[in-house]
């Protein structure tokens, strides 16, 4: 038996005002209560929305209102917050770029959104390309803002709020058109499921261009609530993360699937602030121990239906029996689980988990095909039934019923996977591949390597007489792409295998291997106790039994969660301090072994000098 209508969404009247007013009423309640804080700066709420209102009457003598897209060039920040805010109190749509964006794909999106007016800040507008775009550097033209009161938003429901984009199975990143009425609905639904309340404290941990951001800042500005910022790198840290957690009494977080499930193994206090962790993104594998004092909430939802689709409580419990679900559809969202003719399969049977509602975006940004092929008329929507049901995204992921009438992921459609929690398109990555001089062709697919990590291996004919050293390719691929784009693994293949129907045959490629791998530089043995001693400890962490000190940890497959493994494993093994920074500027084993050295060396003459001080005043006194 299929769920009805009413186990498959909950529907519920939205207040009229829209997320920019309903922040306005905050501040206006509690003015000088604390909106914002991190890295040692903080903002009130009185703060807050007088700075945005500045900055949102200059944005709209430039030319920012309804529909127009404002790029938003700030990492995690007061400033990022304020231009979000001011961005949506000018009526515009705010597009968040992370700075950490390579140049090409910043120039792409910045060519595609076609956006007129780009926020930065003075580090930011060093770094931006030049274009067409009026760059608003904060930082020096915050002065010449008008201070006076600015009137209503004049945006309205179906007007767009933010862009994010997302890998593109065409080649290229596409923007997500999100509406306010979608943003409204996830506001209004979080404050209502959680009971957020103005004496709530939560945290701000996602990059600026990843959805998850969205729901970490908007519910709690809106209920009055606190948001708090972590140290950089202290998100990979899940001790450290849990005793801040508890130091700034956060009471309710979202944390990416990887991480949620390496903080529920760790022990916690009988009783903490925090009440409620919120994760998703990816597949969770592990239920909650019954003694874990707050409560796991799992939730699922692509960028296309505003972060948030489906959501329900995880139960205390082993998983032997199955993984936990990823719950039911949020207010005013329909679910729908349909076969290849649109058609809703029988309960219990895989379909794909197609979505209707208020959250669903308007579209992709000026991909008007793209747009068509991927939000289709509903062919289940009843004539008497609101007009936000009258479409369905496909998303692609399969799923099941549960006897209880929850949901269960069981997979995709096509070749689209996540990589630590994001969205990765492979035929994004070979288009990119394909373009370097030395490659005939590539394919890029997903694994699981024997750590449980899953990652992505390319794999590459090269063209004739060119040298594996030439070639480079994690490099290029590092300009163009985001980190987590970039494969693990690339293995070098004579020819692509094919099927009989002459078609690529995936299930016949090789697991990447230390005999198959792609180097990229000539293997040099350890030369010293130190590089010796750090190839030891790098082996059981990559899971790589060959390294040289020439390798790069980064291009061997670390990571940031691996790289503050290590850097725990040096300061145990030889007594000194590093730092992630450190490690990415740094990161071959040479160099790494360079710096343990030379804080060895420092501190053996530290206490050398500080023996012969000693020696010195023991003179002194029986003089």
């Amino acid at each position: 038996m299929i769920p009805t209508d009413d186990e498959t969404h909950t529907h519920n009247e939205m207040p009229r005002e829209l997320v920019p007013q309903l922040v306005g009423h905050a501040a206006t309640i509690s003015p000088q209560a604390i909106a914002w804080s991190g890295g040692g700066r903080f903002l009130t709420y009185a703060e807050l929305d007088g700075r945005a209102n500045q900055l949102a009457r200059h944005l709209r003598s430039l030319g920012a209102g309804p529909d127009v897209v404002v790029g938003l060039y700030l990492g995690r920040s007061a400033e990022m917050v304020v231009g979000a805010l001011a961005i949506l109190r000018a009526g515009g749509a705010y597009l968040p770029l992370d700075p950490k964006l390579p140049a090409d794909r910043l120039d792409f999106i910045l060519t595609n959104s076609q956006t007129p007016i780009l926020i930065t800040d003075s580090q930011g507008a060093n770094r931006l390309p030049r274009g067409q775009q009026r760059k608003l550097v904060l930082s020096t033209d915050a002065n010449q803002l008008d201070a006076s009161p600015l009137s209503d938003c004049l945006a309205g429901p179906d007007n767009l709020a933010y862009v994010i984009y997302t890998s593109g199975s065409t080649g290229s990143p596409k923007g997500v058109e999100i509406t306010h009425a979608g943003l409204l609905n996830l506001v209004n639904w979080h404050r209502r499921a959680f009971q957020v309340k103005p004496t709530d404290r939560s945290s701000q941990q996602a990059a600026v261009g990843f959805d998850a951001a969205v729901w970490e800042i908007w519910p709690y500005l809106c209920a009055g609530a606190s948001i708090h910022m972590p140290e950089p790198g202290l998100t990979l840290q899940p001790e450290k993360l849990r005793d801040w957690f508890i130091a700034q009494e956060i009471t309710i977080a979202f944390l990416p699937t990887a991480l949620a499930e390496r903080m529920l193994l760790l022990a916690w206090p009988e009783k903490v602030p925090l009440r409620v962790l919120l994760t998703g993104a990816d597949t969770l594998h592990h239920r909650p121990s019954s003694r874990l004092p707050f409560t796991l909430v799992n939730n699922y939802g692509p960028t296309e239906c505003t972060v948030v689709a489906t959501s329900g409580i995880v139960t205390p419990g082993p998983t032997e029996d199955r993984l936990p679900s990823i719950g039911k559809p949020i207010d005013n969202i329909k679910v729908y689980l349909l076969d290849r003719h649109l058609q809703p399969v029988a309960f219990g049977e895989v379909g794909e988990l197609c979505i209707a509602g208020i959250g669903l975006a308007r579209g992709y940004l000026n991909s008007r095909e793209l747009t068509a092929e991927r939000f289709l008329p509903n062919p289940l929507c009843k004539e008497h039934e609101p007009r936000i049901y009258a479409r369905i995204y496909r998303t692609g992921d399969l799923a099941r019923y549960l006897p209880d009438g929850q949901l269960s992921f069981v997979g995709r459609l096509d070749e689209q996977v996540k990589i630590r929690g994001y969205r990765v398109e492979p035929a994004e990555i070979v288009e990119v591949l394909n373009t370097h001089p030395a490659v005939e062709t590539s394919l890029v697919t997903s694994w699981d390597h024997c750590s449980g990590e899953r990652r992505l291996a390319a794999y590459v004919v090269l063209r004739p007489f060119v040298s594996p050293q030439d070639v480079r390719l994690r490099a290029f691929l590092a300009s163009r792409l985001p980190e987590y784009m970039v494969p693990t693994d690339f293995v070098r293949l004579d020819s692509m295998p094919v099927t009989a129907n002459g078609k690529w045959d995936r299930a016949a490629l090789p697991l990447p291997n230390e005999g198959n791998s792609l180097r990229e530089e000539a293997w040099i043995g350890a030369r010293t106790p130190v590089e010796e001693r750090l190839i030891a400890l790098l082996k059981p962490l990559l899971q790589i039994e060959k390294i040289g000190v020439e390798d790069n940890f980064f291009l061997l497959g670390g990571h940031s969660l691996l790289g503050t493994q290590l850097i725990e494993r040096i300061s145990q093994t030889f007594g000194v301090e590093m730092t992630l920074l450190s490690l990415f500027d740094h990161p071959t084993v040479a160099a790494i072994a360079m710096d343990v050295e030379r804080q060895i060396l420092a501190k053996a003459e530290a206490l050398e000098a500080g023996k012969a001080q000693d020696g010195i005043s023991s003179l002194s006194g029986n003089a």
